[in-house]
């Protein structure tokens, strides 16, 4: 039985199926040992041979108040004591990011659930959940506690991302080295103003995986378009160079 796993989810109308196969392809180009590459989702149409897709079970979503500030609460299946036929480590990405180093260090890294910490909130205990590493069954408590009262947990929590760090506490879980795991927007950027006046042409040292969280998202980049529109007033730094360098790795 394969014990390194690599998980995505993808549900809704925002990501078609070509940001699965691309992920799958970036993961294969960049993971030596052994895998299993799952997809969780609502439509397999369009998803390619490799990828083993699963339908996304039953989740209890909280209460649309809660639901508009975040729509990641479903992450949390991936916390289920028996996780379909999984066994071992998963790994799980999300789909829009673009992969620019080797990912074996990411399944031996921690005993521990391991997670980027949140750039913009350092030393809050609060995880980005874009990339996170955990044994399979191991924090069902997750799960459990939120599906006993969702919308209690969403309103204390306002993110799945914040609810898994925060919940587990400091002794229970690790973070990925810093370096590993960039965010686009505030890493590969020049940052404000010189946003329309630089192109991004470095990819930050010893990186492994470029986050594009929010807006733009990677093939956005690439054309130079936000993919989104913006108050005028905020044009001048929400914007970006045509990136270049996101076609050799997010093919």
């Amino acid at each position: 039985m394969v014990k390194n796993n690599v998980v995505c989810m993808k549900w809704g109308k925002i990501y078609g199926p070509e940001y699965v196969n691309i992920l799958y392809r970036m993961v294969k180009r960049n993971l030596t040992a052994p895998f299993r590459f799952v997809c969780l989702t609502d439509d397999p149409a369009g998803i390619e041979d490799g990828v083993e897709t699963i339908p996304i079970p039953f989740f209890p979503e909280p209460s649309p108040e809660h639901y508009r500030k975040c729509q990641a609460w479903r992450k949390l299946l991936l916390f289920e004591r028996t996780l379909f036929d999984l066994e071992g480590t998963v790994f799980f990405l999300d789909l829009d990011v673009v992969i620019v180093g080797n990912l074996d260090v990411f399944f031996d890294y921690s005993d521990k659930l391991a997670i980027i910490e949140n750039w913009s909130q350092p030393n809050q205990l609060i995880g980005q959940s874009s990339a996170f590493c955990f044994k399979v069954g191991k924090y069902s408590q997750l799960l459990e506690s939120y599906c006993a009262n969702p919308d209690r947990t969403a309103e204390r929590y306002l993110t799945e991302q914040r609810y898994i760090t925060k919940f587990l506490g400091p002794n229970n879980f690790a973070y990925f080295p810093a370096e590993w795991c960039r965010s686009f927007k505030m890493h590969c950027l020049p940052g404000g103003i010189l946003n329309s006046l630089i192109t991004p042409t470095k990819i930050p040292a010893k990186a492994r995986v470029i986050v594009f969280h929010g807006n733009p998202n990677p093939p956005d980049a690439l054309a130079g378009v936000w993919g989104r529109p913006v108050p005028w007033y905020k044009r001048f730094y929400k914007t970006v160079k045509p990136t270049k360098w996101i076609a050799e790795y997010w093919r």
